[in-house]
C-alpha cells in the first residue's frame, strides 16, 4: 500500500509517500526557515501563505520521486492536529481534495502521535516503551503501549524545551533556529562556565513533569549571579552551559521514569531529538541495558513521512476519515482514540 503523507502543522511543508508503513519511497521538506528568519521565529500568517504557495508543487514532487504516478498513491494520511490552525487547514484541505478526487481512504493523523511513532519505521522498537518527544512546541514524558495508545506521565509545565532554545538563541543574537544553533556552539564552549540550576518543582503526584521557564529566565536576565568564577561569557560558553542545563532537566526524569516503571526500552523523537548532546545522553542508557532508539535525522524534525507511517497503521486497522475531517490547533487528549 502506497500512502501519501501530507505534514504542514508549523513552517515546513512537506510530503512524502511511503509503502507498507517502513518503506520511504519518498520524503520531501521544503522549509520557511529562511523566510521566517528576519523575525526569529515563525510568523502564522505568512507560514500559511507559503504552504498554499507550495503544497501543491511538493506533493507532486514527492509522488514523482517515488517513481509514482497519482493513480498509485492508495491512501492519503494528513496531519490535522495540533499545530499553527491556518498551515493545518492547508494542508487538510488539500488532502481532503486529493482523496475525494482518486476516491482513495483519508485518515487525519495526531502530529505528535507521528512524532513518538516516527523511529518505528527505520527502527521498529517492541511495545511498550517510553517515548520521549522533544520538540518547540511539546515536552512530553509517556509510557508508549501501541501506535495509538499513549501514557502520558509528565510534561513541561511551561516552555517546550525547544522553545526555550529559541528564545535564548534569539536574545543572544545567536541564529535561527535556535536548538541548531547552539547545538553548534556549544561543540566550542566551555558546558560548566555557567551553573544554571534546575527546576524545584514538588513531585507529589507528578514526579516527571518539567518547567524550562526558570532556566530561560536564569540564562537571559541573571547570567552573572550563575557565572562560574572568572569563565567568560561567550556566546559559546552560554551555549554550552545552557545546553547542559535543559538536556540535564530532561535526562533526570527520564531516568527516574525508566527506574519507576522497569521498561527497557526507549525511543525519542521531535525536532530537538536531533541535538548532539541528548542523542548522546540518551545513547548512554545503552550500557545500563536499555534499548534506545531516535528517527534518523530527517525524520525529527516535521515531515511527512512519519505521517504516512502512521497513517499505514490506523488503516490497516480499519480506520478511516471522512470530508467532515477538521483540523484543530488544540492538543487532544492521549488515550487510546480508536477501538
Amino acid at each position: 500500500m502506497n500512502v501519501l503523507g501530507i505534514e504542514t502543522s508549523c513552517d515546513e511543508c512537506s510530503a512524502a509517500v511511503v509503502r507498507d508503513g517502513h518503506e520511504i519511497l519518498s520524503n520531501v521538506i521544503a522549509t520557511q526557515i529562511e523566510l521566517h528568519k528576519p523575525y526569529q521565529g515563525v510568523v502564522p500568517e505568512l507560514a500559511s501563505r507559503l504552504h498554499t504557495e507550495w503544497i501543491g508543487q511538493v506533493v507532486s514532487a514527492a509522488i514523482m520521486q517515488a517513481g509514482l504516478e497519482k493513480k498509485d498513491i492508495d491512501a492519503v494520511a494528513v496531519t490535522n492536529r495540533p499545530g499553527l490552525l491556518g498551515s493545518l487547514l492547508v494542508g487538510v484541505n488539500f488532502a481532503k481534495s486529493f482523496a475525494s478526487a482518486l476516491d482513495i481512504p483519508l485518515i487525519g493523523i495526531d502530529h505528535i502521535r507521528a512524532h513518538l511513532y516516527a523511529s518505528q519505521i527505520e527502527n521498529p522498537l517492541e511495545y511498550p516503551y517510553l517515548g520521549v518527544l522533544v520538540s518547540g512546541g511539546h515536552t512530553v514524558i509517556c509510557k508508549v503501549n501501541g501506535y495509538d495508545d499513549v501514557d502520558v506521565l509528565g510534561t513541561t509545565i511551561d516552555d517546550a524545551i525547544g522553545e526555550a532554545f529559541d528564545k535564548v538563541a534569539k536574545f543572544y543574537d545567536l541564529g535561527y533556529p535556535g536548538g541548531v544553533v547552539i547545538d553548534r556552539l556549544s561543540k566550542s564552549g566551555d558546558d560548566m562556565a555557567f551553573l544554571f540550576p534546575g527546576p524545584t518543582l514538588d513531585r507529589g503526584e507528578h514526579p516527571y513533569d518539567m518547567s524550562y521557564s526558570g532556566l530561560k529566565t536564569g540564562v537571559i536576565n541573571q547570567l552573572d549571579k550563575f557565572r562560574n568564577g572568572d569563565a567568560e561569557a561567550t556566546k559559546e560558553n552560554i551555549a554550552a552551559s545552557f545546553q547542559r542545563a535543559a538536556v540535564g532537566i530532561l535526562m533526570k526524569r527520564v531516568k527516574l521514569a525508566l527506574k519507576d516503571t522497569g521498561l527497557k526500552r526507549v525511543s525519542a523523537g521531535g525536532g530537538v531529538a536531533a541535538n548532539s548532546l541528548l542523542r548522546s545522553e540518551l545513547k548512554e542508557l545503552e550500557k545500563g541495558g536499555y534499548t534506545v532508539t531516535f528517527p534518523s535525522l530527517k525524520l525529527c524534525t516535521d515531515n511527512g513521512a512519519m505521517i504516512a507511517g502512521l497513517g499505514y497503521r490506523y488503516l490497516v486497522d480499519g480506520f478511516r476519515d471522512n470530508e467532515l475531517l477538521n483540523a484543530s490547533a488544540r492538543v487532544q487528549a492521549f488515550k487510546k482514540s480508536y477501538p
